[in-house]
Parts: structure tokens; sequence; C-alpha cells
């Protein structure tokens, strides 16, 4: 099964927490604290796969999970990082917010890895904490949490040429013809559920890539029938070769078809019509030749020269290798670059914390004592005489000021409860 769209659960992992510990040795009463640190979490990492051509195993597989950092422990020792998750996707894919459905990463023309979301910090072991004033600290600072996303994966298929046009105008028995691609070919609507890809070998080492976009169908924009899960992979096309059926075998009015198909494009995205186009008069075999000539004429007066006309019968090969080599001249004048989504939303605005210049946390052992520290408040305390009756007003301010308050208050804190601040300890009170 062709699959272009996936839903994925995507979680980095949670730094390993501090650890609290002090030195126990038989000729060392009162060791100092050696408490290790915690292990950073892992990370989910986007990859391209050259060989994927569908999002298939995502969706059949939809979570991802990065390992967890683990927490330190005594003597000093690190916890071990928490091992990444390698998310492999194929060539041409976007990463979308599930909710909002912008583009936060395009994939189209990635090389290298790219980080989607950092595993968590691991946390300080209480061996960084011990002052002068504070020789022995009892707490340690918490990991990171991990970060987790729902996420909308749609592939927008990458190649030189895309064909489109309604439903059996022989753009399958075309690419066919010309390419080493075998789609699935018979007189009925919808054949094509799928896009193919074929390469187009030519004479001279000349080659370029086809795409066979399924038939478009008037409404498409709107999203009717698989119009949208069609439309989206004409996008990185550079060339479109626009396919009718000049021999009207069903009734059809070429003209009318290509004046629909325009449309359905345009509303969908007015970058596609701008792109280099060639139509194609397919199945001019079945008319004899004066009706054939008619409809060129007509064909030619409506569309060029802004598009040129290519007569040709990808049955029986009339006009294939023209059609091919003006092909090929268009491909090597458009753009060599493959079309780039821009970002549309920040991944940092969705799942970056917040980065504060303290860490405030409840005590894992008691849920009525927090603790506030971080560089910031270690230098405060250093040069402010909390015994003061202006320090400890300059405190309170610098509490208020610096959001620790909101903090504390958004953590659940109640009157009563004590709050810690490097070998400092204070009772709550509103």
């Amino acid at each position: 099964m062709f699959a272009d769209q996936a839903k994925i659960y995507v979680k980095s992992g949670k730094g390993g927490d501090g650890h609290v510990s002090f030195r126990r040795e038989i000729y060392v009463p009162n060791g100092g604290p050696d408490g290790g640190d915690g292990g950073k979490g892992g990370d989910v990492i986007f990859t391209v796969d050259e060989g994927m051509n569908t999002l298939e195993d995502l969706r059949n597989h939809p979570k991802y999970r990065a390992q967890d950092g683990e927490p330190g422990s005594k003597k000093k020792c690190h916890g071990k990082d928490g091992a990444d998750i390698v998310i492999k996707v194929p060539p041409g894919t976007l990463v979308k917010d599930f909710e909002s459905g912008k583009v936060i990463l395009d994939m189209g023309n990635r090389t290298e890895p790219v980080v989607f979301l950092k595993g968590g910090r691991g946390g300080k072991g209480n061996q960084h904490y011990a002052t002068s004033v504070m020789q022995a600290p009892k707490y340690a600072q918490p990991g990171q949490p991990a970060i987790e996303m729902t996420l909308r994966l749609e592939m927008k298929m990458i190649a030189d040429v895309g064909l489109v046009g309604f439903p059996s105008v022989g753009k399958s028995t075309l690419l066919s013809k010309v390419s080493n691609a075998r789609p699935k070919i018979a007189n009925y609507h919808f054949t094509t559920l799928a896009p193919n890809l074929g390469v187009v070998s030519m004479s001279g080492s000349r080659s370029f890539i086809m795409a066979d976009i399924p038939g478009i169908i008037e409404g498409a924009a709107e999203g009717v029938g698989l119009g949208l899960d069609f439309l989206r992979h004409i996008e990185r096309t550079r060339v479109i070769l626009h396919v009718v059926d000049a021999g009207s075998v069903e009734g059809r009015d070429p003209i009318e078809d290509v004046k629909a198909i325009n449309s359905e494009l345009s509303q969908y995205s007015d970058d596609i019509l701008s792109r280099p186009t060639i139509l194609v008069a397919n199945k001019l075999d079945v008319l004899p030749p004066e009706e054939r000539e008619e409809v060129l004429k007509k064909l030619k007066d409506a569309f060029e020269p802004e598009i040129p006309v290519m007569p040709i019968s990808a049955a029986t090969g009339e006009g294939v290798k023209e059609l091919l080599d003006l092909t090929f001249e268009m491909v090597q004048k458009a753009p060599k670059e493959v079309m780039h989504f821009k970002e549309e939303i920040s991944l940092e605005s969705l799942v970056a914390p917040k980065e504060l210049p303290f860490s405030v946390f409840i005590d894992p052992k008691d849920k009525h004592v927090f603790h506030v520290e971080g560089p910031k408040i270690e230098r405060m305390l250093g040069y402010t005489n909390l015994e003061d009756d202006k320090g400890f007003r300059f405190f309170q301010e610098f509490m208020k000021k610096n959001n620790i308050i909101e903090e504390l208050e958004k953590l659940g804190i109640e009157n009563g409860d004590t709050v810690k601040l490097y070998g400092n300890e204070f009772t709550w009170e509103e």
C-alpha cells in the first residue's frame, strides 16, 4: 500500500536526576557531598532514507520514544546518557504540527540528520551545591523533563517531471513506454491510486525522473475524491506535462479539460501554474488526418505560445521522442534546487521550556518542602544580609522580580510550607 501521510507521536528522553550522597569512608567521618550528575536524555532525530518511497512503516509504528538519561549515583558517578531515536523518512517528507497543520521542518533536501527534539539535560548532583555556608547540601537538581509532540508527516514526491491530467487520458501508458516504471493500466477511472516514479533514459546519457500523478478531477482543490492527496505531489516537480485526451475517446473536450485542471491547480497553489509546462495532446492515433489537424489547431490557438502543444500517441509511440527531447530541454533550463517549504511555525514556540536563571522544585521526600536554586540566587545570597530588615526586603523583591514567587505558586505552595535556598529556610506565608 502506498502511504503519503502518517500521524506519529514522538518523545525525547528525560534527563536523569542528580544524586544526593556523602562520602562514607572509615577514616573520613565527615566526608563531603559526592552525588553524581544525571545523564542527558536521548534526542529525537529525523533522517532521509533514499530507499524509502512511502510512509507506510511509520503509519504501522506510530510511536517513537528516545531513552531517558539514568540518574547519577554516589562517588560522583555520572548517569548514563539515554540513547537517541532515529526516525527514517522518504525524500520529500514534510514534518507538521498535528494540531495546526503548519510546517515545522522540511526534509525534502536534507542530506544530514536533523535533531528534532533534544533530550532533557541531566540534573546536577549535590556535589555542586557545597558552599562555605552550606557544606552538606541535601538536595540535587532534577533532570529536565522530556518533550513530546504529535506530528503529521506528509510525503511530497520529488521528480523532475510530473504528468497531470484527468483520469484515463494516458499518463500511465506514457510513463510505461518511456521509463522503467510498470504502472497498472486499464480503461477505467482512478486506475492509478498512487503516484508512480520512473527514470526516463535517453541517448547520450541523458535522463530525468518522471512521476505519474494520479488523475485529478474537478473539485480536487476542495478535497473532492482523492484530489488533495494527489495534488500535493505536484508541488516538488520542476516541469509539468499536462496530458489531454485529444482524440476525445471518452467524449471529453480537451480544451475544457485543460481549463478545468488549471483551475484546480491554481486553487491549490498559484506557484504550480508558473512551472514550465508542455501540453501533451495524446490519443491522436484514433482520429483521421483531417480531424487531427483541426484538433491540434484549436489547442495551439488556445494555449500557444505560452504553453507548447506536442501531439503524440502513447499507444503507438508517435511523437514521443520529440516530446522527450523538449521535456529534457525544459528540465535543463528549470531551477536545479528542489522546492523548499518554508517553516510556518518554529519548534521552539511549541516545545521549548522556559529557560530560567533558577530551578524551583518540590522535595521528592516531602511535598511541603520547596527548593529554589541556581547561580543567580547563590550570588544574591552571597552579598545579602538576610538578618537585616533592609536586606530581607531586598531578598523579597528579588524573589518577586525574578518570578520565583510565581513559580512557587504554580507548584501549589501553601501557608506553612518550607522554602529552602542554599541552607536558608523560610516558612511560606501569604
